[in-house]
Formats: structure tokens, C-alpha cells, sequence
């Protein structure tokens, strides 16, 4: 049920499709088909998420002031299954490291977790003690900021994985849509939802060792460039050019704004970008 890489580094580029086609027949060479790709018409698989936050967007405006060590919360679902497990994870980034953790919890006792409340041991979707502490660390930290949820952000990846072992692991992430604070948790549906990096692919590269040399040899023959892709802080950015009354309250501080305004510059080129080859 958990094939995730609890701790890793990865780098994030932005690429054409046309470009993402290349790369994958590059990693075909070196990985193999995340088994929830195979036999789909694009091998991918869908993801959906429920970002968390605060009122005054703590963990937003941590991303935008470059915070090296910080964190978020979401919780991760893949369809509308009644028996499919939703899974609440804390992300976090310690200088360039990714640590995650998350704990899988049956769908019926979803809310009650959001709310605040501890599953008992007959709600757990896993008997991984592992899992039930990421729970009570999720709810911590969820109760000590207030969070909930501001964004349901979903999207098409295509992964591919290392055939022995978890050590490296390519996605392309396509068709990422953005709705702000959704109403209905936990369903696939989404109302009027934003695109957030057309004609784009977000590739990641991935990797809990050292960075293979064949990732290496991929980035020179494609002239990657390494980039920002932050689905739930660019897809905020997105709506604050777009809805005339959406405002970011709270964090007026000149070199806070500063760095907004150049974030909200790359957007902004990203949305007007054309497909194209880069």
C-alpha cells in the first residue's frame, strides 16, 4: 500500500510534453512502470490532495520567504472508492532533504481525523505503528496552527520506479487543477478549478542516495533546468491574478512582498508560456 520514499532529495523541472516523451523512453532504459500506470492509456494514475493552512497562510508565505526548513500538511486520496484508504501526510524540507510522513486511516473516519480526533486502532487502514504516529503528529501540528483545508489540487502523474529497490524514482506530473477551499472533502469532483502550469510538465527526479549518474547524463542531454513547482503555493498565486477580491492578508513586510512579486513573475510566465519546445 506504501511505496513512498520516507526520505529523500529530489529536484523539480518544468518541461514541454514533447520533451517529457523523450524523457520517458530515457528512464524506460533505467526504471520500470509504477504498477498503478500500467494498462492506462497515458500510464498515469490520478492524485488528489487536500492541502491544509492557517488563516494568516503560515505555510504558504514559509515557501514564498524561502524557509529552509519547513513543512506542510495534506491529505491524499486517489479516487471515490468507499474502501479506499485517505492518507494524511506531513511533508517536510530540512535544507535540501524531504522527510514524510503519513498514516492511512479508512475513509468513514476521514472527517473525524480533520476534525482533530485520534482514530482508534479499528479505523486504522494499516497496522504499521509507524503510520498511527505520523497520525498523532499530523493532528498536532494541524490543531497547533489551526489549519484546514484552503486547497483541493488534483492531477495525472506518471512514475517510475527502481526495479529492486526504492533508491530512485522519476514522475511527470500532468493537468494539475486548483480549487480554493474546497466543500466537498474527499471526492474527485471539482468545481470551476484553476489551471495551474499549463503546457507544462512538472518532472521530479528523486533519489535516497547518491544522485545516480544516469540522472546526470538525463539532465545534460535534455539542457534541464532546475526550477519551482509548488502546486499549492503557485496555484494560490495563480487565483490572486485572477480573483479581483482575493487578497493574502497579514505579511506586509517589504522583502515578504518582494519576494511575492517575483513569485507571482514566474507564474505569470509559466501561465502565458506556449507549448513549444523551451
Amino acid at each position: 500500500m506504501d511505496n513512498l520514499q520516507h526520505q529523500r532529495l529530489e529536484l523539480k523541472y518544468l518541461i514541454r510534453e514533447q520533451t517529457a516523451q523523450a524523457v520517458r523512453d530515457f528512464v524506460a532504459s533505467y526504471l520500470t512502470l509504477d504498477r498503478f500506470g500500467v494498462g492506462q492509456p497515458d500510464l498515469s494514475y490520478s492524485i488528489h490532495s487536500l492541502y491544509l493552512d492557517s488563516d494568516d497562510y503560515t505555510f504558504y508565505w514559509q515557501t514564498i520567504n524561502g524557509n529552509k526548513n519547513r513543512y506542510k500538511l495534506r491529505v491524499r486520496y486517489y479516487d471515490d472508492r468507499p474502501a479506499s484508504p485517505i492518507f494524511f501526510e506531513i511533508k517536510r524540507r530540512m535544507n535540501n532533504a524531504i522527510l514524510k510522513e503519513r498514516g492511512a486511516v479508512k475513509r468513514e473516519a476521514a472527517e473525524a481525523v480533520l476534525a482533530g480526533q485520534l482514530p482508534d486502532g479499528s479505523q486504522l487502514a494499516s497496522g504499521d505503528p509507524g503510520q498511527a504516529e505520523a497520525l498523532e503528529n499530523f493532528c498536532r501540528l494541524m490543531n497547533y496552527h489551526q489549519a484546514r483545508p484552503k486547497a483541493h489540487i488534483a492531477y495525472r502523474r506518471e512514475a517510475w520506479t527502481s526495479l529492486h529497490d526504492n533508491s530512485a524514482r522519476v514522475t511527470m506530473d500532468r493537468q494539475v487543477q486548483f480549487n480554493y477551499e474546497p466543500r466537498q472533502l474527499f471526492q474527485t469532483r471539482m468545481e470551476r478549478p484553476f489551471t495551474v502550469f499549463p503546457n507544462n510538465v512538472i518532472l521530479e527526479l528523486k533519489f535516497t542516495g547518491r544522485f545516480p549518474d544516469w540522472f546526470a547524463e538525463l539532465v545534460r542531454c535534455f539542457n534541464l533546468w532546475q526550477g519551482s513547482a509548488a502546486k499549492y503555493v503557485d496555484g494560490l498565486t495563480v487565483m490572486m491574478d485572477s480573483v479581483s477580491d482575493f487578497d493574502l492578508a497579514g505579511h506586509t513586510a517589504p522583502e515578504t512582498l518582494e519576494r511575492l512579486e517575483s513569485r507571482r513573475e514566474s507564474v505569470k510566465k509559466i501561465q502565458t508560456s506556449t507549448p513549444a519546445l523551451a
